[in-house]
């Protein structure tokens, strides 16, 4: 939690704040996920739960403090404790959020999380090669682009995307921290 931003836990007993928000039209275009509907957000929020008491996902709500409204969903998501690496991502906030400053704060939140409580070696980001918005955003944190996983998602149309995968080791953590500090 800071100023703007706090993440609580996603569960089954607050996920309902989620429902207005994900009934906003392309909220999540280029993920493979469908939260089209109540019984649907409640499918992927019952998967991210499981991951949760598997030791694989931390789901997060996100209230955004400013406008005194709930936003959206991120998660960490394929946790490799073995390996000190995991994933930021399903992040998904109303259009009304996007463009004011909320997710920076997020992810500064999570990053500080990963690298300083967690103590991990790599964040990793994965996103639609097509997704320019969400491109530009991972690599204003500072993320390295590493590479271009080609054609390895089905989408829900059936297309196959390819994913760009993005990463900030924990010794670049310094730098970032500091240059987020200062966005934010």
């Amino acid at each position: 939690e800071n100023n703007r931003v706090k993440l609580s836990l996603l569960d089954l007993s607050n996920y309902k704040y989620l429902e207005p928000i994900a009934q906003e039209k392309d909220l999540i275009f280029y993920s493979p996920s469908d939260i089209s509907t109540p019984k649907k957000l409640r499918n992927y929020v019952e998967v991210a739960v499981n991951g949760y008491y598997n030791k694989t996902i931390i789901p997060f709500l996100v209230y955004d403090k400013e406008k005194q409204m709930y936003a959206g969903s991120t998660r960490f998501g394929l946790i490799n404790w073995k390996n000190k690496v995991l994933h930021i991502g399903w992040t998904w906030i109303g259009h009304n959020f996007q463009g004011t400053g909320l997710n920076e704060n997020m992810k500064f939140l999570m990053l500080q999380y990963a690298f300083e409580t967690l103590e991990f070696e790599k964040v990793e980001f994965r996103i639609d090669e097509r997704n320019n918005k969400s491109r530009r955003a991972v690599e204003k944190l500072g993320a390295t682009l590493e590479g271009i996983l080609r054609k390895d998602v089905l989408m829900k149309d059936g297309y196959r995307r390819s994913t760009c995968c993005y990463g900030i080791l924990k010794e670049e953590w310094p730098v970032i921290k500091h240059n987020l500090q200062k966005k934010i």
